[in-house]
């Protein structure tokens, strides 16, 4: 199953793995240790970020280290931005009519 990369942020766990993951990758143990649930729990998190693309896992040796891929958040921040701009908009209408409100006080003393 392909989620998208909505379903992975939803989560305040997966969030918290990738803002770990943000400055380096670490080692399946060294995330788990972060968080006091499972391993078994964290995995499942883990595998979500996987099938989001928002995690990569590499064996080296006999250690597997997980990758932050951050990219895929840019479609988050495209979405927000798309509501950014509207409430711009409106605070900016808002604004230009305060100001002209003011005005009109300021004339009518």
């Amino acid at each position: 199953m392909r989620r998208d990369v909505f379903q992975a942020i939803a989560d305040p766990t997966r969030r918290e793995i990738l803002g770990i993951l943000s400055s380096q990758p670490l080692n399946v143990n060294e995330i788990t240790s972060n968080f006091p649930v499972s391993r078994t729990a964290v995995s499942k998190h883990m595998k979500i970020l996987q099938e989001c693309g928002l995690l990569v896992v590499k064996q080296k040796g006999r250690e597997r280290f997980c990758y932050a891929k951050l990219e895929s958040l840019l479609e988050v921040s495209d979405w927000i931005n798309q509501y950014a701009r509207f409430w711009n908009k409106s605070l900016d209408k808002l604004e230009e009519l305060l100001r002209n409100e003011d005005l009109k006080k300021k004339q009518n003393k």
